[in-house]
């Protein structure tokens, strides 16, 4: 076994990595940019190496300086973590070149199935199903047309060396490949210096499905089950659960064999992810085909460590170490349900735009990576909420930085529990413990989910957002029931406010009772609210629980029954805003100003600001580069016209025009820097 590894990667993959190490007995060695000083996985390590500046192409993406900082340190093996170089073969052959392991699979293995085009060739040779598409060389944008039109559209168009969801494109009509074929090309250039592009088939009410492999170097090759990864936006990942609710054993034995053997035709070993994409209208389950193989340790791998007990890192370990499995295929069981959220630096309520910026607070249901705590199996890492578990992998700290230069992933939200129903239960009540301040996330779109209906019948395509989202996010909808509870906490915490104000000394006239009559309004609707003990009565009805809300508290906690028992608890944050109260819970915030009753009449004189008119503006939505200027001062434009193309987190944005108007001015050149808010352009 190894004495000494190093961890070519950053964040909670990082963190994540060492704390297996440690359990294990194996010192780390962590390498980190200028931008990552004080990260905590740089703390966590037992050694440290500066590679370089915050750009990861100056730092994290250079062999050479992984490479030097293992011979500096004495490491004997390098665990990459997902992204980065951890599907790099070369990187794999300049360490084999150096005698250092690499814990991941073998060069040959990442090169065929790193490049598209040729993965599906090799998955249709060792009788896995694919999709009908181009797998060859495409000439140009007429070309790419000439073949959409033979498949039959809609069509996807990929970066034959992309990933992560960059450099995918979706067409409908020629159009749309015409306006797509270039900006793929570029993003893949751009993101994994190769421009070549295939063109497949687009499967309607899709399911995104993986099965999670594991081989050694002995021959034995393993499936760990599947997990469902269908909630996507922009083809990224948002949550995976494992396993999926609508595989069967049938199902998942014939993909499982089918993934085991194109595996072996690679010869492959290591922790592997082979991702499928299914017909949801099939319900045979037959209609499954290959996507592409991850070479590497997926984000989402905690769900499938929480329903077999099995840690895949240190597997991945003990497999470059020349360990033999021990386990069997007929040991690999599934013991309950997890599912796992993505908490992102992206705001929901303004089209899900990066929000990079500096935590001012953050503070998670549970520790993140602080200790040495099971992180598979049973007992899982984290707290135990009755007969579940929460857990939380992470890489920030409060007051540190999202950067502009790697992925916003804030944190991983994982749950298990014995039913699906009850994993998601679990979510939503961690999401409302989530604290973070100081730039925008997506903890309520997130909660929003766990609560909707379709999500709860398992009902899932990779459409499942555009669907159910098609005008965008505004907060998780409320029921009648619980906006009068709203009212009443709102009231409740009015009442709480004044009455201490009126403990202050020196009042003329003494300490004044303060009423329990008021009118609360919450968004565009009015409430009467009559304060009792441990109850309250909203517009006739009666609402029974208590708050235990008290000035200075930003967190609280309501019940709907007296005492806390026997009703349904709500994590709430509460926060002051002028004489408004902010109430955030179950995946929405809720604004709301509370009166005396006697004072409800005159509510309406009270003059709102208006807000000021930036139609007559293009405004950067997101912190990025200004990649392309479509216009030119004094151009008249069309609604829907291409404006500006932004780059941010190395995918590229469209603004265009909002209506009909004239560039009036242009205040930003092309290469140029921008900050959100950044007025692009104005029209008159």
């Amino acid at each position: 076994m190894f004495s000494k590894i190093l961890i070519a990667n950053r964040g909670e993959i990082a963190c994540r990595v060492i704390t297996t190490a440690r359990k294990m007995g194996i010192a780390t060695v962590a390498v980190y940019s200028d931008a990552d000083a004080r990260a905590p996985f740089v703390r966590m390590a037992d050694e440290a190496v500066h590679i370089g500046p915050a750009p990861a192409a100056e730092s994290y993406l250079l062999p050479e300086k992984i490479i030097a900082a293992c011979k500096e340190t004495g490491a004997e093996a390098v665990h990459p973590g997902y992204g980065f170089l951890s599907e790099r073969a070369s990187f794999v052959e300049a360490l084999e070149k150096e005698g250092i392991t690499f814990i991941g699979p073998p060069a040959g293995a990442i090169a065929a199935m790193g490049d598209k085009i040729e993965s599906k060739k090799l998955a249709k040779e060792a009788g896995v199903n694919v999709v009908p598409g181009f797998v060859g060389e495409i000439r140009d944008t007429d070309h790419a047309v000439e073949i959409s039109n033979d498949i039959g559209y809609p069509v996807m168009m990929k970066a034959s060396a992309g990933g992560g969801g960059k450099g995918m494109r979706l067409a409908w009509s020629e159009k749309d490949v015409r306006e797509g074929f270039e900006a793929t090309k570029r993003e893949g250039l751009s993101s994994f210096g190769d421009d070549r592009v295939f063109i497949e088939k687009f499967i309607e009410n899709p399911r995104h499905i993986e099965i999670q492999i594991l081989g050694d170097k002995h021959g034995n090759t393993l499936y760990l089950n599947e997990r469902e990864c269908s909630i996507q936006r922009r083809h990224q990942k948002v949550v995976e659960e494992a396993p999926s609710p609508f595989v069967t054993d049938e199902m998942r034995k014939a993909m499982g064999e089918q993934c085991v053997a194109l595996s072996k035709a690679v010869d492959y070993h290591s922790a592997g992810t082979v991702e499928l994409i299914v017909s949801g209208a099939d319900p045979t389950g037959e209609s499954f085909y290959f996507l592409e193989m991850n070479t590497r340790l997926q984000v989402e791998h905690p769900v499938t460590e929480a329903i077999t007990g099995i840690d895949l890192v240190e597997q991945m370990i003990r497999v470059a170490a020349g360990e033999k499995l021990d386990m069997t295929q007929d040991g690999i069981g599934i013991d309950g349900w997890s599912i796992e959220n993505r908490v992102y630096a992206e705001d929901p309520y303004r089209g899900f735009l990066p929000s990079t910026g500096r935590l001012v607070e953050y503070s998670p249901p549970v520790d993140g990576w602080t200790d040495d705590g099971e992180i598979a199996g049973k007992p899982r890492r984290g707290v135990a909420h009755g007969a579940g578990s929460v857990r939380v992998d992470d890489g920030v700290y409060e007051g540190g930085e999202v950067s502009i230069f790697y992925d916003p992933m804030i944190a991983k939200l994982i749950t298990w529990a014995p039913t699906r129903e009850e994993a998601a239960d679990l979510q939503i009540e961690a999401l409302d413990a989530f604290r973070i301040k100081g730039l925008g996330h997506n903890v309520d779109f997130l909660s929003a989910i766990m609560q909707h209906q379709r999500f709860r019948s398992g009902e899932l395509t990779t459409g499942f957002i555009a669907e159910e989202y098609p005008e965008g996010f505004e907060g998780a909808p409320v029921t009648d029931d619980f906006r009068r509870m709203l009212a009443a906490i709102c009231a409740g915490n009015e009442f709480t406010w004044q009455a201490r104000a009126r403990r202050i000394s020196g009042q003329l006239d003494g300490n004044q009772p303060v009423t329990s009559e008021w009118m609360v309004k919450l968004g565009d609707t009015r409430h009467e609210v009559v304060l009792g003990d441990g109850h309250a009565i909203v517009d006739g009805e009666m609402v029974e629980g208590n708050c235990n809300w008290l000035p200075g508290m930003v967190e609280a906690v309501a019940t709907t029954s007296p005492d806390g028992g026997g009703g349904e608890r709500y994590g709430l944050i509460v926060e002051r805003d002028g004489n408004h109260w902010v109430i955030t819970t179950r995946g929405a915030s809720h604004r709301a100003l509370a009166l005396p009753l006697r004072l409800a009449p005159h509510e309406s004189l009270m003059i709102e600001k208006e807000p000021p008119d930036l139609s007559k503006m293009l405004i950067c939505p997101m912190p990025g580069m200004l990649v392309k200027l479509h216009v030119a001062e004094g151009e008249e434009v069309q609604p829907g016209q291409p404006l500006a193309t932004v780059e941010a987190m190395k995918m590229e944005n469209i603004l265009r025009a909002e209506k009909e108007g004239t560039i009036a001015k242009i205040n930003a050149e092309e290469g140029e820097s921008l900050a959100v808010d950044a007025v692009i352009l104005e029209l008159e």
